[in-house]
This record gives structure tokens, sequence and C-alpha cells, in this order.
């Protein structure tokens, strides 16, 4: 059984256990957390009814909520003008463990 939720304005495939990066949450170490889902599979069985799908959740544990993405270098340069500007930036994320679909 898997579910895709939503998450920070992404959408995740997720099954009992795994683990995933999402933009920083509002919850800390140990906080649980529910995603609203846009599809459930449960072996042959899909569900994507709206009146269905609000009966459903994800729930998560948040395991690592000062989590950074990967360093992303922003160089901008112009030729003959000495103009030459360097950058960087590391988004924050939080780590969760989805515990339960239900």
């Amino acid at each position: 059984m898997y579910a895709i939720v939503k998450a920070g304005g992404h959408q995740e495939k997720v099954e009992v256990g795994d683990k995933m990066l999402v933009n920083r949450l509002d919850a800390k170490k140990g906080d649980t957390v529910e995603f609203p889902v846009a599809l459930v599979v449960d072996g042959a069985k899909v569900t994507m009814a709206a009146k269905d799908l609000a009966k459903i959740s994800v729930k998560a544990e948040v395991v690592n909520d000062e989590a950074k993405g990967p360093k992303i270098n922003i160089q901008k340069f112009k030729n003959k003008t000495g103009v030459a500007r360097r950058k960087g930036h590391r988004q924050k994320l939080s780590l969760v463990k989805v515990t339960s679909i239900a």
C-alpha cells in the first residue's frame, strides 16, 4: 500500500516506514504531522475520489527539524566590465518518517 501526499508544494510517493525530506515544517523533533492525500493504491484498488480521500490521512513523525538541502552556487559574470557576483543558498528542510496511512 502506498499513497501520494501533498507536502510543501510537492507531491511525494510514500509507504509506511519511508523517510522523506519536505520544506521546513512548524513542528519540532518527535512531533506528529499529518499530510493530505492525493491518491491511495492498495494492491489493485486505486482510490482517487475526493470524498474517499477526505477520510484518509498520512501521519508522520518529525525525525530531524533542522536538515538542510544541498548547497546551490549562483554566479553572475559580465565580461569586460569587472562585474562579478557570487552567492550561495541552502534550503531548510525537515526529515519525516511515515508512521501510518489510514
